[in-house]
């Protein structure tokens, strides 16, 4: 107050350097990044349920790189998918939200913007942002605040776009497609492997884009990179050496529950006709050359994700970065006579979820834990904003970071997903630490299975007369959980039975 005051030249001269000052050191805390926030290193692949990983008890899977970043970080076991498809997925990751909360119910397109944008708030924050692999958007060329992309995935942008890879692979080919050699991109057949060199792979394209991107920093400005590989996703056609691999491990058949086989055990069919097939009874060695192709698959995605770790530690990068990988769903792979995704069973809706910490991050938590909180995708954003120490309000996720760290945590989870492969497919669901109780929103039919006894979901609850109270009591708390949505979710005190599917929030407003 004393230089408020002081009508000397020495004192309005010391004021105004005390006011640039200050005014340059808010510059600095809002344009530059702070030197204790870590780079980020998002690595995901697609299609990957997430009991197929060494570290989440599958002793038999090759998955040497994530088993070692659980030991070096946390393994989340109960993580989930809410809305179990590539689109509503990755939704998810971008926004922080539920599946009521960012709009997306099923398999229809990301919307050209959202309110909140991942990449776009890490951009604004001062960090070099760059996305590689398939990413899903629409357009393709749509990058909701990535400074740059290279995308690896098949081209959907029109004839004024080739994705990045298609575009070096025909290079390296004379004019090749490397997406022209399979029928289909759910093509489930197994011991179809890659026909070029493994090189070109898709693969091993964004592993070595990644290790490209590292080795470019020069360390001035923080990172944040995301890595998103597209296999373990159909077609599975990873390098014949992988497959070769898994010629004399044992993996587990698929299992098939009493309820399964009422619903589907009369569809026969055959990946060799039909590799696009959803459900039925497929002939027990297409499904176990397929559950071979897919583990290969799996594991070659572990290869190259060891690649990139190897970078950061070449670089001297890693303990300067917090790591979080998942997948954006699973894939039932025959059990319960059902394959591929959008389904309410665990092979659909559970993913991987592994985070380390840097050394140099100051978060003091024991390694090598494997946690059994309810997570989802909606909590990827919140853990990243953490870690960065960047404002988190407004999301309905949650920090896993505050999930280790004691937080309250949640202790239901919702999961639901509009009618994909056929039209009574449609579902809503709640769950928690033992039970999981499923809607099919079409039909009107329920199931509840309790995860504790039933892991592998064989006992459908709800067809038990000695069950009835049970299920009763879990009609009603998804009965409470929906009444904020109204019609047609809900009807005269109960859940309803919808004529058609919703695939989008916006359509069940009226």
């Amino acid at each position: 107050m004393v230089l408020l005051k002081s009508r000397s030249p020495a004192g309005r001269i010391l004021l105004l350097w005390l006011i640039l000052g200050a005014v340059c050191q808010v510059g600095r805390a809002e344009t530059q990044p702070a030197s204790r926030r870590p780079n980020i290193l998002f690595l995901m692949d697609d299609q990957h349920r997430g009991d197929w990983i060494g570290a989440a008890g599958a002793r038999w899977i090759i998955t040497p790189n994530l088993d070692k970043l659980a030991r070096q970080g946390a393994l989340f076991r109960r993580a989930y998918s809410s809305t179990p498809s590539c689109l509503p997925a990755r939704t998810a990751l971008l926004t922080g939200m539920s599946p009521w909360g960012h709009g997306l119910l099923g398999y229809t397109p990301i919307p050209a913007r959202l309110a909140t944008e991942k990449p776009r708030i890490f951009t604004e924050a001062g960090y070099r942002t760059h996305a590689i692999g398939k990413q899903h958007f629409d357009p393709q060329t749509n990058a909701h605040g990535y400074q740059t992309m290279e995308i690896g995935e098949p081209g959907r942008a029109g004839p004024d776009y080739t994705p990045e890879y298609v575009r070096w692979f025909r290079e390296q080919t004379g004019g090749k497609d490397p997406y022209k050699v399979y029928r289909s991109g759910n093509d489930q057949r197994g011991g179809a492997h890659f026909p070029f060199d493994e090189a070109l792979h898709e693969t091993r394209w964004t592993a070595d884009r990644a290790i490209s991107f590292l080795q470019d920093q020069g360390g001035a400005t923080n990172w944040f990179l995301k890595v998103s590989f597209h296999r373990p996703h159909a077609p599975l056609n990873a390098p014949k050496r992988w497959f070769d691999r898994y010629e004399n491990i044992a993996i587990p058949p698929a299992r098939v529950g009493n309820w399964a086989e009422a619903w589907y055990g009369e569809r026969s069919t055959s990946f060799r006709t039909n590799g696009d097939a959803s459900r039925g009874v497929v002939p027990m060695e297409e499904l176990r050359e397929s559950r071979r192709s897919y583990a290969a698959a799996i594991s070659y995605v572990d290869e190259q994700i060891g690649r990139i770790i190897a970078a950061l530690e070449e670089r001297r990068l890693l303990e300067d970065t917090f790591i979080l990988f998942t997948s954006d769903h699973g894939d039932v792979m025959g059990d319960n006579r059902l394959f591929r995704k959008t389904y309410a069973v665990e092979g659909s809706v559970n993913v991987p979820m592994i985070i380390r910490w840097p050394a140099n991050f100051g978060f003091e938590h024991p390694r090598g834990v494997v946690r059994q909180d309810l997570v989802e995708l909606r909590d990827v954003l919140p853990t990243f904003l953490d870690a960065a120490g960047l404002a988190r309000s407004g999301l309905e996720g949650a920090s896993l970071l505050d999930c280790l760290r004691g937080a309250a945590w949640r202790q239901t989870l919702d999961l639901e997903h509009a009618s994909c492969y056929e039209p009574k497919d449609g579902w809503v669901a709640l769950m928690d630490q033992r039970y999981k109780y499923v809607y099919y929103t079409i039909t009107g039919r329920q199931q509840l299975f309790d995860l504790r006894k039933d892991p592998h979901e064989l006992r459908d609850l709800a067809a038990e007369r000695a069950s009835a109270k049970l299920v009763a009591e879990w009609r009603r708390k998804l009965l409470r959980h929906l009444e904020v949505r109204g019609e047609p979710w809900v009807k005269n005190g109960d859940l309803a039975v919808q004529a058609k599917r919703i695939l989008r929030r916006s359509e069940s407003i009226k």
